[in-house]
């Protein structure tokens, strides 16, 4: 049977299309789909990126790119995504969602006009109002209300943001780039009047005193305030600081010298960090020189991530020293580095932290442009990476992923980061502070750094307090000191018409503890058994003007707003808490459900450690929530 014979004589033929439809389907495929690259947008991002290397731009300076066009176009136009993945050769939906994670970036799209599509809108000016508790303490609610009819301005504006890290400035306000400690509206206005493009580019003073800042000579003392700023709140309009030259004729980097020269053997070093007794100061305690064993028998190559993103509530230390002697850190990081056996090192600073940033560079450049003579051609790869905007990022695994341009999302362990961190390679992470004294310990032994103590506790902490205090600032007081003689022998006493009625040992995940707890020694520990830690001695005091659960609310907020979302316990868990934390009565037993499954099932520390400020006021002040009074503050 032919196919001729199948078909019916009525049969008649249907036309799909014509000749010229086809082709233009055919047209209509090829095209590429999403918003191409332009040869305007492409042009703009090269000049701020630099011309493509001959291999190709690095897949790790992402963010430090999306910075340069932020900082640029004071926003993220969605053309220049567009034009950076291209440049970049990395897939836009990538480029997007690392832009849109962090906070400090503000991805604005086109909008069509006609035929084409334009550059959207966005404010001249962000500023934002630190909405952290010590600054709520001091008044940022009410310069949250008032600032933008002061201002009067569309184009300027005003959002909450979390903890700036000038706690003991409060109320903070950053203009942009630009910090205003103590804000008062008229401040903030003031600032706010400069020229935009003097905001953007404001230079580091080159009119600094430079002084030879010696920490040892600190001991049991206030690092800040000044004494004679202490009660006047007074900030200088900058910092006196150790520069590279003053540090040089001191006897500045003679032990990162010795090392170099093999003058200084390597076990002696670790020796010394393991019976000082030092830990991690950035949180979690980790003995120092343990992980400096653990990683030196690693194989190479190395390398070393510094955790400078301080974003824990009430927590600026690491900014109170950077701000005074960076190269005592720098020295504490060669030392680390040339004993471990690093190859490469990747400093993390927060973003928020715009003139520790200048100052660093600036200095960084000159060890690296004129290192000491042993140092010479032995000095390892640093770069200083730019935080932007996550607190999650202070997690160590966050910000190994932030480093390598990625979100910064925790990561499942194991494997540690010691074995498989950075790139791939075995990892020494460690907080600034943590380096900072590695100088110290060596130089005047460690039995020096732990001859320090009180109450049975060895070593010295630097304890970042704030609150109803009449000095607030960074205490480097014993280990093991209590908050009643923190506060007596450091911080002047409670302020006027106030008494200690609560308060925080660590920062927001720390916990929240009554006056009648304030004779526990405050130290690595030692808190546990009551519901808390120390972690970065973030020390906020409340007074009787001040209630628990307000304090506990303000936390949970934060986590809620910083939860990374990876998982669903913390993400879901924190937010579901900080809405059942609004009723005048509290459900303890939904609360506690969700405070289980965050603890137990949350990927990283701020899911697990989310529930301690609610526990605690469960347990410490029940009368706050509407429930019965018995053991409350026991």
């Amino acid at each position: 049977m032919t196919t001729a014979s199948l078909a019916s004589p009525s049969t008649k033929p249907v036309v799909l299309a014509t000749p010229d439809q086809l082709r233009e389907r055919i047209r209509q495929k090829s095209k590429l789909k999403g918003r191409q690259a332009d040869d305007i947008s492409r042009a703009e991002v090269v000049t701020l990126i630099g011309a493509r290397p001959t291999e190709g731009y690095r897949r790790d300076l992402l963010i430090e790119n999306l910075h340069l066009l932020n900082d640029a176009y004071r926003c993220l136009h969605e053309r220049h995504l567009v034009a950076l993945a291209k440049e970049m050769n990395i897939p836009m939906a990538e480029v997007y969602e690392v832009a849109t994670f962090y906070h400090h970036f503000e991805v604005v799209k086109g909008v069509k006009n006609g035929e084409e599509t334009v550059d959207g809108t966005s404010p001249a000016l962000t500023i934002r109002v630190c909405d952290g508790l010590s600054c709520e303490l001091a008044g940022a609610q009410d310069l949250l209300k008032r600032l933008p009819a002061i201002l009067g301005n569309s184009d300027m504006r005003v959002i909450p943001a979390p903890c700036l890290g000038r706690c003991e400035q409060a109320p903070a306000v950053a203009v942009h780039q630009r910090t205003v400690p103590y804000a008062t509206l008229e401040s903030v206005e003031k600032e706010a009047k400069f020229s935009v493009d003097s905001v953007f580019t404001a230079p580091l003073a080159t009119n600094i005193t430079a002084i030879n800042f010696i920490t040892s000579e600190y001991t049991e003392k206030s690092i800040s305030p000044h004494p004679d700023h202490a009660s006047a709140r007074v900030v200088p309009a900058t910092t006196a600081f150790t520069d590279y030259a003053t540090y040089l004729a001191n006897g500045g980097y003679a032990l990162a010298s010795s090392i170099a020269n093999g003058n200084l053997e390597a076990e002696p070093i670790i020796k010394a960090m393991e019976d000082s007794g030092l830990r991690g100061l950035g949180g979690a305690g980790f003995p120092s020189g343990r992980k400096w064993r653990i990683v030196r028998e690693q194989p190479a190559p190395k390398l070393m991530a510094v955790n400078i993103d301080e974003g824990e509530p009430g927590t600026f230390k690491d900014r109170t020293y950077l701000e005074r002697d960076p190269h005592r850190f720098l020295e504490g990081l060669l030392v680390a580095a040339k004993v471990v056996g690093i190859d490469a090192c990747y400093i993390y600073l927060r973003d928020e932290y715009h003139d520790c940033r200048r100052l660093l560079t600036a200095e960084l450049a000159k060890l690296q442009a004129n290192p000491p003579a042993a140092l010479v051609g032995k000095l390892p790869l640093i770069e200083l990476r730019r935080g932007a905007g996550a607190y999650i990022c202070g997690e160590e695994s966050a910000m190994i992923e932030s480093i390598e341009g990625k979100r910064g999302e925790p990561r499942m362990r194991p494997p540690y980061i010691a074995q498989v961190g950075l790139f791939g390679r075995p990892t020494l992470e460690h907080n600034f502070e943590t380096l900072y004294w590695v100088r110290d310990i060596v130089q005047l032994g460690s039995q020096w750094f732990s001859s320090f103590g009180r109450n049975g506790r060895k070593g010295l902490r630097s304890f970042s307090v704030s609150g109803r205090v009449k000095h607030p600032g960074v205490k480097l007081a014993p280990a093991g000191i209590n908050l009643l003689e923190l506060i007596e022998e450091y911080c002047g006493g409670m302020l006027d018409g106030h008494e200690l009625y609560a308060y925080l040992p660590g920062g927001a995940s720390g916990g929240i503890f009554p006056a009648s707890h304030a004779n526990i020694p405050l130290d690595f520990d030692t808190l546990q058994p009551h519901g808390g830690f120390i972690g970065s001695a973030a020390v906020i005091v409340l007074s009787q003007h001040d209630t628990a659960r307000q304090a506990a609310l303000n936390m949970m907020r934060f986590f809620a707003h910083e939860s990374c979302g990876q998982c669903t316990p913390c993400r879901v868990g924190t937010a579901k808490a900080a809405t059942l934390m609004e009723a005048s009565v509290w459900d303890n037993q939904t609360l506690e459900d969700l405070n289980i499954v965050m603890t137990d099932a949350s990927i990283c520390g701020l899911g697990q450690a989310a529930p301690n400020p609610v526990r605690c006021v469960q347990k410490y002040f029940p009368h706050e929530i509407g429930h019965n009074t018995a053991g409350a503050a026991a």
